[in-house]
């Protein structure tokens, strides 16, 4: 490359959570380099930032083991197209964003070829299929990583690591006004306000959607009073989620039911609430720093939930708990969530002499996270293309 020729710089992002970090990057890198060229896969958030997608990101989102399965001839002809393009035309660098099973794969062939390559968002390579390490450091020339635990760990196998904080640290508030945001989304609750998030993925919600619907109607039979609020990442996800309601649950029962849909706005609506059922999974980083009690709950195909089982590492599964090395938050995976254990847990979430504890426990963790990722990882990035000049 010469000095005077555009930089390129080739990134995918495979879900939701990585076109937010993906788009955050980006905008931090221009202001680096302003001619740059990203291309790649991302989502819309990428896209609005100046990102052209080869691939819609949506072909990339899928859950699960064995889940993948159906999809991998699909998922081969994306990762061939993606290789043919950037040999063609070759990257100063390529950044993979979490989708580890898809982007690790790309970052070792493109490495292989002598492209510099940046991975941002640590598989959980410390909580299972820990022998993937050996794979990561010939794949990357740079880990990044939002939590410190995880640069621990890389550090320990001496693969070049930075640990840059969370985004969402700099955009969520330290101290959220929960009637604020009640006002700004319309919602004036008689009782208390519960958020129900089973997930971005369609795989997701599918599987925990009914679950979550019957949690709701249990609850309603103990508190009339509450209010539920679904937010929908998008329409495809709404239809669905309205769908899965009109499967799950009866007329009479959706009667009785104080239940709301919304369009996106997930953020805002888990600072409004008074308690947050949660599908493990980024979105629990999301609730941890809305500062509010939550329930994490995650069911999965039955193969898939054994195999996971034997692999298993950590102790827990959700954000908060691991961030603080503690059971902050009650996770019921698989079998254990119920509609009653689920029910039972937020009884006990929405109990108000819990609350304030749990607030300073994620206030602490909120300030460990407030780094400033985007320009960390920018400058970060940014060395490895200068290293390669």
């Amino acid at each position: 490359m010469s000095l005077s020729s555009p930089l390129r710089i080739g990134m995918i992002a495979g879900e939701m959570s990585g076109d937010l970090l993906g788009s955050g990057l980006i905008k931090s890198l221009k202001s680096h380099y302003p001619d740059a060229v990203f291309e790649g896969i991302g989502g819309p958030k990428m896209l609005e930032a100046g990102f052209s997608s080869l691939v819609p990101m949506e072909r990339l989102s899928v859950m699960g083991l064995v889940e993948v399965l159906g999809r991998l001839r699909e998922l081969f002809a994306i990762r061939r197209k993606i290789l043919e393009h950037f040999t063609l035309y070759p990257p100063d660098i390529f950044i993979g964003i979490d989708s580890p099973d898809f982007t690790i794969g790309v970052e070792l062939r493109l490495r292989r070829q002598g492209v510099k390559t940046c991975h941002y968002v640590s598989p959980s390579v410390w909580a299972w299929r820990q022998n993937r390490i050996y794979k990561i450091a010939r794949a990357v020339d740079l880990m990044l990583t939002l939590f410190p635990f995880e640069a621990e760990f890389y550090e320990r196998h001496q693969v070049p690591v930075k640990f840059v904080g969370h985004p969402l640290a700099e955009i969520m508030p330290l101290n959220p006004d929960k009637r604020a945001m009640q006002s700004s989304l319309s919602l004036n609750p008689n009782g208390k306000l519960l958020a129900v998030l089973p997930g971005s993925r369609g795989g997701e919600i599918k599987m925990l959607l009914p679950t979550f619907m019957r949690t709701m109607i249990w609850l309603a039979d103990k508190q009339p009073e509450l209010m539920f609020v679904i937010p929908a990442v998008n329409q495809t996800r709404r239809k669905q989620i309205e769908t899965v309601i009109q499967e799950t649950v009866t007329e009479s029962a959706r009667k009785r039911l104080n239940l709301m849909v919304i369009d996106g706005q997930s953020r805002e609506l888990m600072q409004a609430a008074d308690a947050i059922l949660i599908t493990s999974g980024t979105a629990t980083l999301e609730a941890m720093l809305a500062k509010r009690p939550m329930v994490v709950a995650y069911k999965m195909a039955g193969i898939t939930y054994w195999l996971m089982r034997l692999m298993l590492k950590a102790k827990y599964i959700s954000l908060p708990n691991l961030l603080a090395d503690e059971a902050l938050v009650p996770e019921l995976i698989q079998h254990d969530a119920t509609p009653e254990r689920l029910g039972q847990a937020l009884l006990q979430q929405l109990d108000q002499s819990k609350t304030a504890y749990l607030a300073e426990q994620f206030r602490n963790l909120h300030q460990t996270l407030q780094r400033n990722a985007n320009e960390q990882a920018a400058s970060a990035v940014a060395e490895l293309i200068e290293h390669k000049r």
